[in-house]
């Protein structure tokens, strides 16, 4: 009992400091988890294999699965809460596996707002500029990008004409790897590619331009994650996902709204994910399956943060409280 008593008055005495580390959660979960999206510092959702949608409202002291009905064998992949009773959640696949449901109601029940009718599409992510407009992204079909654009929060999901997109590079499309490799800021939107472009459009998606970043790209290489604190200045990571523990040529900063892009150095292998800090414009924090990374200084430069992998990462508005989902049900919190 005396060494009990010590060891909380060291405690006491020296509590953890924000952003050193992660207090891993219980999610009741074992499947994959790829998509996280908080809503609020209580309220938080996160996705994955199996048809796997789970959310806390406690901030994460329990974790409650919910049913999206005929979803048993779909790998959703992200998830995007635009309020604590609003979510879209997205699945990955070929022809009608590329789904997206909606909730209203904290996730009691679900309805099926979009099922991919094109057997060559497969939509990666989307992103959310507020309830009711958003975005959603394929990889490239027949040399075109498949973006849609909702302006109804969901009900209709309409393609942005081929014509007024740049055409794709040949393979070229995006990593469904967290949902966070499309962008929203405004009436701007970011989007990554395996072929490690920015397609970027600064009046809703009505006109694009393309720009090449520094990053490696390869069969399994390229961005896999986009993130912005104002409309000039933001970053990507990635990397090769096959080389969890290399860091070559994995992130690039911009300051024009990504026009061009400046390689930078020092995260600790390939990441996923990444995002600012709320009220921050210099802080983020990337994770990847070998671990995760601080910077404090806009991306230039990046100290390792202890703790288990990660796949996705996300932050409510406003809130210094960072969450990220892993493997086998892996789930993180961590103070900034």
């Amino acid at each position: 009992m005396r060494l009990l008593r010590i060891l909380a008055v060291i405690a006491a005495l020296f509590p953890p400091q924000p952003g050193t580390s992660w207090t891993v959660q219980t999610s009741g979960v074992s499947a994959r988890l790829r998509g996280v999206s908080a809503a609020s510092p209580d309220v938080v959702w996160a996705s994955g294999a199996e048809g796997t949608v789970i959310r806390t409202d406690d901030r994460g002291s329990t974790w409650r699965r919910l049913t999206v009905p005929d979803a048993d064998k779909l790998d959703f992949r992200d998830i995007d809460a635009v309020d604590e009773r609003t979510a879209f959640v997205l699945s990955i696949g070929t022809g009608d596996a590329s789904r997206i449901y909606k909730t209203s109601d904290a996730g009691a029940t679900w309805t099926l707002q979009f099922r991919n009718g094109d057997p060559k599409a497969f939509f990666d992510a989307m992103a959310f500029r507020d309830a009711r407009r958003g975005f959603a992204f394929s990889d490239a079909v027949d040399g075109a990008f498949v973006i849609l654009r909702t302006d109804d929060g969901g009900a209709h999901w309409v393609r942005i004409p081929p014509g007024g997109l740049p055409p794709a590079l040949p393979g070229e499309g995006a990593y469904a790897a967290s949902g966070s490799n499309i962008f929203v800021r405004g009436d701007r939107v970011w989007i990554g590619t395996t072929a490690s472009r920015v397609l970027r459009s600064v009046d809703g998606g009505r006109t694009w331009e393309v720009s090449q970043t520094p990053l490696a790209t390869g069969p399994a290489a390229g961005i896999f994650s986009v993130a912005f604190s104002d409309d000039s200045n933001g970053l990507v990571v990635g990397g090769d996902y096959r080389k969890e523990t290399e860091a070559v040529d994995n992130a690039a900063v911009t300051t024009d709204g990504g026009r061009t892009w400046t390689l930078v150095k020092g995260l600790s292998g390939f990441r996923s994910a990444v995002a600012y800090v709320p009220g921050s414009a210099r802080t983020l924090l990337a994770v990847g399956p070998s671990g995760s990374d601080l910077s404090t200084d806009g991306g230039r430069t990046w100290r390792v943060l202890p703790g288990p992998g990660f796949h996705a990462v996300s932050f409510a508005p406003r809130s210094p409280i960072g969450w990220a989902v892993g493997e086998r049900g892996a789930i993180g919190r961590s103070v900034h």
